[in-house]
């Protein structure tokens, strides 16, 4: 049963149990040594928080504002592929339980649904992940099971998404053989010009790279390694937050992507000066073992430790929240 769940961690124990080896070892896996990836998860606990006590936290307000969109907490839900693997409904069970939750969901231009189809399931705010870097590192795991990439939805009618391989991964023959390597700074303003919507940079983990974002233009950045499945050995997210946050001066929104467990884990990247983070795999896990269901369990128990965390430090309003609550 959900109601018997009490960690988030639990969720990924359920998930490997649910799935097929292939598709869980799709989900879990990073690149190469996955170095980066168990990182992302422990640099957080090398962070001790510093409580203030006797302030007054009968109310906790958690409600947040991400570029003009209102959410019930700071926590969103991260851009990852193809969710039908994990459920037969994918992304419209993801979906409704992010419109439950009133949160945002990122929607993967690898989506086993459309655009259309997740929008007309709900009343949900989606963002959408349009990746245009190509792969170059794609987890190990998925060429050993010979992954293979179902057809993508947000490419029919565009490009063809079938690419035959006999060396290993579908998945891989596809990311090496459609992803534009060619992709730089300069093509920011193009990609500016065609949709009359905020552009957001993921994948940002450098002060330079910041930087940089500000100056084409960007209306928001990710702080991202995308999960430890492309260049291993890079920094863990949190590592870099602050950072990426000093050289952006909170001009425009900080989001981070990576390594959230608990709701401790967004307070510690609230106090470095992200205005929200992402997650990511947590979602596919409580999707795998309990659907629609284990999707709202995932954010509400995310969102329910982050309002005792709050409480605990002392801090009754988010903007309480800062770099004086860590060690």
């Amino acid at each position: 049963m959900v109601d018997e769940i009490v960690s988030v961690n639990e969720f990924q124990v359920l998930a490997r149990q649910a799935l097929p080896k292939m598709y869980y070892d799709f989900y879990a896996g990073g690149a190469e040594d996955e170095h980066t990836l168990k990182k992302n998860v422990q640099e957080f606990q090398r962070i001790i928080l510093q409580p203030r006590v006797l302030v007054d936290v009968s109310n906790i307000a958690m409600s947040t504002n991400i570029l003009g969109y209102t959410i019930s907490a700071p926590i969103m839900i991260a851009p990852t592929a193809m969710h039908n693997l994990a459920h037969p409904e994918g992304e419209l069970a993801t979906a409704r339980a992010a419109a439950a939750c009133n949160t945002i969901m990122i929607l993967s231009l690898s989506a086993s649904a459309s655009v259309e189809e997740v929008a007309s399931s709900c009343n949900a705010v989606r963002f959408f992940q349009l990746c245009v870097l190509k792969r170059r590192d794609i987890a190990e795991a998925d060429i050993k099971n010979k992954m293979i990439v179902p057809q993508l939805k947000n490419l029919e009618g565009l490009m063809s998404t079938e690419v035959a391989s006999d060396k290993g991964s579908n998945l891989e023959a596809y990311a090496n053989e459609t992803m534009d390597p060619s992709l730089s700074w300069r093509d920011i303003a193009w990609l500016k010009s065609i949709p009359n919507l905020p552009i957001l940079i993921k994948g940002i983990l450098t002060r330079e790279d910041a930087t940089k974002a500000m100056e084409v233009g960007a209306a928001g950045i990710i702080v991202s390694n995308h999960g430890g499945r492309q260049l291993d050995y890079t920094p863990a997210t949190i590592s870099v937050l602050e950072e990426v946050v000093q050289a952006v001066g909170r001009k425009v929104p900080v989001l981070l992507d990576g390594g959230i467990r608990r709701g401790t884990d967004v307070f510690k990247a609230l106090a470095l000066g992200a205005q929200a983070v992402l997650v990511g795999r947590p979602v596919i896990y409580g999707l795998a073992a309990k659907g629609e269901a284990g999707v709202r369990k995932v954010m509400h128990m995310l969102k329910d430790e982050l309002e005792l965390t709050m409480a605990l430090a002392g801090c009754p309003t988010l903007k309480d929240i800062s770099r004086s609550h860590e060690l």
